[in-house]
């Protein structure tokens, strides 16, 4: 018995039409107006914002000379690194530049710890008084940070933490904001897959790190960006507590700088500036699109 087998069938395909043609959009003379108007808005804001940082950074490579010529002369004669030399070696810049590393490192990773675990806690865990407590978060944002120095000064003179690590940083560890955004990114999370954790036996710290803390990346690196800006810049509190160029960062230092060459070295100061500037500058380059990622995810959610 033989068995005839069968060609396949070509399959005819039918013409896919073609898509119309687009039609070109016809733009209003008040929309291109419009539109002209807000790039120029865009590089008038640009130029208002990098002028003073370029004059800053062409600056810390001038003579005094060159400095306090006019007509104002925007380029130096030759970027020569005197200024940085001398800024180096009237204070401690090297000591003072790892004491800020350290600060900002500690600070922000500590205040975004905490702030996870504040959230973690408003959202996933069965504690009463919730909305109360995360009430009075929000009502931290609200108090103005020259309120608490003195009650803090008092607390950390009191505990001997003058011209130390921990009286820089402890006051300033506790973070609304890092609570508030985590909290709100935490409500958007796909429930089901914490309720397969909790079924696979994962308790509330595997929780937290295996799984909320990378589904939150977005809003860890802009709180963390956050946080480092804050911590890096951070004057008033330093000063307050420390004197010694021991635990020093480097804004506090800007003022000793000063103090020790008075107003006419604005070549040393700017060199210096440029040192305090840049590393935030950078950072904040690379990872705009990380924060800008975090800001929108807590500010979609509800």
């Amino acid at each position: 018995m033989s068995t005839i087998l069968e060609r396949p069938r070509p399959v005819v395909r039918e013409p896919v039409p073609a898509p119309p043609p687009a039609r070109r959009v016809r733009r209003s003379p008040v929309h291109s107006v419009g539109r002209s108007g807000l790039y120029i808005a865009v590089v008038l804001t640009v130029l208002v914002m990098s002028i003073p940082m370029i004059w800053m950074v062409l600056a810390s490579f001038k003579t005094e000379a060159e400095l306090s010529t006019l007509p104002l002369q925007w380029l130096p004669e030759a970027f020569n690194l005197d200024n940085y030399r001398q800024a180096a070696t009237t204070i401690p810049l090297g000591r003072m530049f790892l004491n800020s590393v350290l600060l900002t490192v500690l600070g922000s990773g500590l205040k975004v710890m905490l702030g996870l675990c504040c959230a973690y806690a408003l959202v996933f865990l069965d504690i009463p008084f919730k909305k109360f407590m995360f009430a009075l978060v929000l009502f931290t944002l609200l108090i103005p940070a020259q309120i608490t120095i003195i009650p803090n000064y008092t607390l950390v003179a009191s505990l001997g933490w003058l011209n130390t690590y921990q009286g820089i940083l402890v006051p300033g560890l506790a973070s609304a904001f890092g609570t508030f955004l985590f909290r709100q990114h935490f409500l958007t999370l796909p429930a089901a897959v914490l309720e397969a954790a909790e079924m696979d036996g994962a308790g509330h710290w595997r929780r937290l790190w295996r799984f909320v803390v990378p589904m939150s990346i977005p809003t860890v690196v802009a709180v963390s960006l956050v946080s480092l800006v804050g911590e890096w810049n951070e004057y008033l509190w330093p000063r307050l507590v420390t004197d010694s160029t021991d635990t020093m960062p480097l804004p506090v230092g800007l003022t000793l700088l000063q103090d020790i060459d008075g107003m006419n070295s604005w070549g040393v100061l700017m060199a210096a500036t440029v040192i305090v500037t840049m590393p935030i500058v950078v950072g904040f380059l690379i990872l705009q699109r990380r924060l800008v990622a975090g800001f929108t995810a807590g500010a979609t959610t509800g």
